[in-house]
């Protein structure tokens, strides 16, 4: 049985193709990211969801923090990070830790994300707020883009809406929400999540501030159709979504969905430029492209 499961590990690294490839990057640049995030014990999407673009990344002196642990309450059955098991207690001085490593890399763009927390009264959107607030008091320069669950769990329209509003409040310079996948596909790749639920996050966002840049991203390879995609960027374009970013889902392990089909750079470069014409501000669409990759050259764009 492990002889078989390794022999299809193998055949499937083999048969990924030519321009999935791509070196890790230096070492020595890695590391020093990594021996950042490690002393103060601290998280990053780079690391637990085993991103694709980490070496470049780390090279750039980047990188996406993950907040309040590595343990998701949820169970996507496409996703890299730990689950199936209870999250651990937050680290009341991660929001400082934080902001610490975003002074000492000199980051003047960060990423905020986390895993769901639906064990916490507010679902977690408190503790973006708090390390926004921890960044900005020792690096006042540095924007602050947040990647937010959707804070649905115990909460309900109202409290949903409460819960996206105190982050709105805080001023992030982007809102970035994921559908992840077309409609159809949602219930077997985004378990414990709705495609509408997903949408409303993003439409809550410009209801409370229409000046605030919203964004989203979908990973294509589950057997999602090119209509059902273009139908998806004019779900989210009704919403008035502004930024959108498209990638090839990579299946993490043969505990993950498989992949069902390796999209093309050529039919990624069409989708984009389908996309740029429905209206979105700014796209990123290509094999390796992640939802924070690149994040911060769509503020600096005209």
């Amino acid at each position: 049985m492990i002889y078989s499961r390794q022999a299809e590990l193998k055949s499937e690294i083999t048969a990924m193709p030519s321009w999935l490839r791509r070196p890790l990057g230096k070492a020595s640049e890695i590391s020093t990211v990594q021996r950042i995030i490690k002393q103060r014990q601290i998280h990053t999407i780079c690391e637990e969801g085993r991103c694709p673009n980490r070496g470049e990344c780390y090279a750039q002196k980047t990188a996406t923090f993950l907040l309040m642990g590595p343990t998701c309450t949820r169970s996507c059955a496409f996703c890299q990070v730990d689950k199936g098991h209870a999250p651990m207690p937050l680290d009341m001085e991660e929001p400082q830790k934080v902001a610490e490593a975003v002074q000492i890399l000199g980051l003047q763009y960060v990423v905020l994300t986390s895993v769901a927390r639906d064990d916490l009264p507010d679902g977690g959107a408190g503790y973006f707020v708090k390390t926004m607030e921890a960044i900005r008091q020792i690096n006042p320069a540095t924007e602050i883009e947040v990647l937010t669950p959707d804070f649905w769990s115990g909460a309900g329209v109202a409290g949903q809406r409460q819960r996206i509003g105190m982050i709105v409040a805080a001023q992030p310079a982007c809102f970035n929400h994921n559908v992840e996948t077309v409609r159809s596909l949602t219930g077997p790749v985004r378990r414990g999540a709705k495609y509408d639920r997903s949408l409303a996050v993003l439409a809550t966002v410009k209801e409370i501030d229409a000046s605030i840049p919203t964004k989203s991203g979908l990973m294509l390879g589950h057997g999602e159709t090119i209509e059902e995609v273009i139908e998806t960027m004019a779900d989210l374009r009704a919403v008035k979504c502004d930024r959108l970013t498209m990638g090839q889902y990579m299946r993490p392990s043969l505990e993950h969905l498989p992949v069902q089909k390796y999209w093309t750079p050529e039919e990624f470069e069409e989708l984009g430029s389908i996309a740029r014409d429905m209206g979105f501000s700014h796209v990123r669409s290509a094999p390796l492209v992640r939802s924070s990759y690149h994040a911060g050259s769509a503020n600096s764009e005209p």
